[in-house]
């Protein structure tokens, strides 16, 4: 019997999403790449950098500046039997998409019982932390969380950035990539032979009995530095990693609350209609018997993110933010 362990390399956050790329394109010949600067530029992020040289024009293709256009010729693709992977540049750009990802990739299944699968996958970058101003800055991948007929994620560490497309690619749902744009730099390890990507369950990365921290994307780091913080106060915090925003996973929301009998909801978005009261709301209808304090919320304020480093910085939710909840949970 083999004793081996798996072998692990370290790599970036946009190297890890660059291989999937790769691999997806390698794979199967009716994936193909298509957005703003994606080829000879290679990504608004670097994200694709290097891809138009390995796989060419057609299969790597830059596009006009009309998300509306793009998103539109990725659903007929996918509607012809393609399998396209749409980069839209930040988030607050796909409000320009919106007609097309709502309207269409997310109705037209529905609308023709059944005959018109849309297996559409579009990425963009989302968040704040990055002082590029309101227009580039928002969290709203909540409102796309709203839509049903999609499916969306927000993969959080080098193996989900690394593992998640696959099967993103192989759902006849359109799905949708939200990659914090403050992660691209993070590195972690990548293990080898990787276990599949799961876009259905959300993680455990900490297991604590105290607290439960529930975040994703973005805020997965400020939670696991909190629950180290608290960690010291004598404070057991469990932090959860909702990895997939619709469907999210009630049965792990249930089941941390179960463990912990508090919560703590951590979103980068705005409070009001957020996915941080959807959460909330869920708790108080499934586990409201389980729970030993109200939910608290930590969200972004109720402003445009500021571009000044200082006003962003508090504008946003940050770990000492989240320790403060903690503490008032757990009393």
């Amino acid at each position: 019997m083999s004793t081996a362990q798996p072998q692990t390399a370290k790599t970036t956050y946009r190297e890890a999403m660059r291989e999937a790329l790769r691999d997806a394109l390698s794979a199967d010949d009716r994936v193909f790449l298509m957005g703003e600067d994606v080829g000879r530029y290679g990504g608004c992020f670097g994200v694709s950098l290097g891809l138009l040289e390995e796989f060419g024009p057609e299969r790597v293709r830059d596009t006009p500046l009309s998300e509306s256009a793009f998103v539109g010729a990725g659903i007929g693709a996918a509607l012809a039997g393609m399998r396209p992977i749409v980069e839209i540049m930040t988030v607050n750009f796909s409000l320009l998409a919106l007609d097309q990802i709502l309207n269409n990739a997310a109705t037209l299944l529905h609308m023709s019982g059944g005959q018109l699968p849309v297996p559409l996958v579009i990425r963009m970058t989302t968040g704040a932390g990055r002082q590029l101003a309101a227009q580039h800055s928002h969290s709203l991948e909540g409102w796309y969380a709203h839509i049903p007929g999609i499916r969306v994620l927000a993969p959080a560490t080098v193996e989900d950035a690394r593992h998640m497309l696959a099967p993103a690619l192989a759902d006849p749902d359109p799905v949708l990539v939200f990659e914090h744009g403050s992660l691209y730099n993070a590195s972690g390890e990548l293990s080898a032979p990787a276990a599949p990507g799961d876009i259905d369950h959300a993680a455990v990365r900490r297991p604590g009995t105290d607290v439960s921290l529930i975040t994703y994307g973005g805020s997965l780091p400020k939670a696991l530095a909190a629950a180290d913080e608290l960690s010291t106060d004598g404070i057991s915090a469990e932090v959860v990693d909702l990895r997939t925003l619709r469907p999210l996973d009630d049965e792990a929301i249930t089941a941390t609350v179960a463990g912990t009998h508090r919560a703590v909801v951590i979103d980068e978005a705005w409070r009001t209609g957020s996915l941080a009261a959807e959460i909330s709301a869920r708790i108080a209808e499934e586990s409201f018997y389980a729970l030993d304090a109200p939910v608290e919320r930590v969200c972004s304020a109720e402003v445009p993110i500021p571009y000044a480093r200082r006003l962003e910085e508090a504008a946003l939710p940050q770990t000492a933010d989240i320790v403060a909840a903690a503490h008032r949970a757990v009393g």
